[in-house]
């Protein structure tokens, strides 16, 4: 692998911080969302670090032949400790024993962090090497031990990660099992390379020679482990964020047919609200929602229970379940009150034979408005009942 292969993906994890820093800065007391922060600068300093033009440049500047090995290493280390950091958090659970388990972690591996360090300084390794210091130092004194220190806490993280994240997906649906069977994908493009960079150490160890398999083979799978595990992390924030986002202007388009026919009803001159074309969807369901009760409001005098009654007996007759049967029956009901509050805008008088009949239609609590609206736009019960309405004086 060339230093392209390494810089690409480190400039992708550093666009997906950029995105993350300002919900970082709203919320950063969030420790699930500055875990997803450490982990993408990880990762990407991870990438940079191991490229051989970094390597080369950081010995340079340093003077110390190989220093990049233990710098390497040490990056590798915490971003092991903040995947099984980040999972803990994701998954939930008492915020204490979330905060006790992710503090042992950390001092886990931070012994780990240096202890490779004090290796290094201990060992002996004049000669640089850019692609396979692994098996070139594989029986050097101290630093034999610092491979194998190394590949061994960044394996036990990584079989950790699939077990939870296993166990986790079997629970779960959705979006976050999708995340989560594609992060235990990465994972195992991860301990395959850990296999590799072992079988090629041991090799060494025992006088064989299985250079190739860490020198190149073992790169790549490092490689596509990490993206595909980042991936995994990713999907689950960002296909919930779009499928709600989408949830929620399906709403909106749905409330349409009612929020028309609740309209129509306004006096002329009534000031409307007008939506910025980049108001989010949110903001726009809450305001179709709220005109379509002020239409409600207005209709009230209209509102005939005994129809919406006869309606609701015939949907249940036809087969309808009783949720549908209900909203079939509201949204006859209002039909009929917009056509009967066209036809005398003065609505009916306090001497009304039926006006103890005519009720909001929230007196009986929440209604589903997405069903109703709906109801008004198909249901055949409606559209007779907007023909043959009673009109008030006729």
């Amino acid at each position: 692998m060339n230093g392209q292969d390494y810089y690409i993906p480190a400039a992708a994890m550093a666009i997906s911080l950029v995105f993350k820093l300002p919900a970082l800065r709203a919320n950063w007391r969030d420790p699930l969302l500055r875990s997803v922060c450490v982990l993408l600068i990880l990762a990407g300093a991870v990438f940079t670090f191991a490229a051989p033009p970094t390597i080369a440049a950081v010995n340079r500047w340093t003077g110390i032949p190989n220093l990049s090995a233990p710098l390497v290493y040490c990056l590798i280390t915490a971003f092991s400790a903040s995947c099984l950091i980040l999972i803990f958090n994701w998954r939930g659970g008492p915020p204490e024993e979330t905060r006790r388990t992710s503090q042992r972690w950390i001092a886990g591996y931070s012994v780990v962090i240096v202890a490779i360090i004090v290796l290094f300084v201990l060992g002996d390794v004049p000669e640089e090497r850019l692609r396979d210091f692994d098996t070139h130092y594989a029986n050097t004194p101290y630093i034999r031990v610092m491979i194998a220190l190394y590949l061994l806490a960044h394996n036990v993280a990584a079989m950790t990660m699939v077990a939870m994240c296993w166990r986790w997906s079997l629970q779960v649906r959705g979006w976050l099992r999708t995340g989560l069977v594609t992060i235990v994908s990465g994972y195992a493009f991860s301990l395959t390379y850990d296999a590799t960079k072992f079988a090629a150490v041991i090799a060494r160890w025992t006088g064989n020679n299985l250079d190739d398999l860490s020198t190149y083979a073992a790169p790549p799978l490092a490689s596509a482990g990490a993206l595909v595990s980042a991936v995994g992390f990713v999907i689950p924030l960002v296909c919930q964020r779009a499928s709600d986002h989408w949830a929620t202007w399906a709403r909106y388009r749905r409330l349409g047919a009612l929020w028309h026919e609740v309209q129509s009803t306004a006096p002329s001159g009534t000031p409307s609200v007008r939506m910025s074309w980049w108001s989010p969807a949110e903001i726009r369901v809450i305001q179709r929602e709220s005109d379509i009760h002020d239409g409600f409001l207005r209709l009230g005098p209209c509102f005939d229970r005994r129809q919406r009654e006869d309606v609701y007996e015939r949907a249940i007759t036809d087969g309808a379940d009783e949720a549908t049967a209900r909203a079939i029956a509201d949204a006859a009901m209002v039909a009929a009150a917009v056509r009967a509050s066209a036809a005398d805008p003065d609505g009916p008088g306090d001497g009304d034979a039926d006006a103890e009949d005519r009720v909001l239609i929230v007196a009986d609590g929440p209604r589903d408005l997405v069903r109703i609206s709906h109801a008004l736009r198909h249901s055949p019960l409606v559209a007779a009942a907007r023909r043959h309405s009673p009109v008030p004086g006729v």
